[in-house]
């Protein structure tokens, strides 16, 4: 298995939905399980400009 940037509780983080089903943090309820997220760019502007820094890939 992949090791992210931060740890995985293998716990849903309250509050944080997540359909990136591609991502080593992301479960099958859509829920994020990273320890906890970072997002970025600090000056976004819009949605569009947004990233979650947290994103790990998973192996397929």
């Amino acid at each position: 298995m992949v090791q992210g940037r931060v740890n995985n509780t293998h716990n849903p983080l309250p509050g944080v939905k997540c359909v990136v089903n591609t991502c080593v943090y992301h479960d099958a309820h859509d829920h994020c399980t990273a320890s906890k997220i970072e997002i970025q760019p600090r000056n976004a502007k819009s949605t569009e400009e947004t990233d979650c820094a947290t994103f790990a890939p998973k192996q397929l």
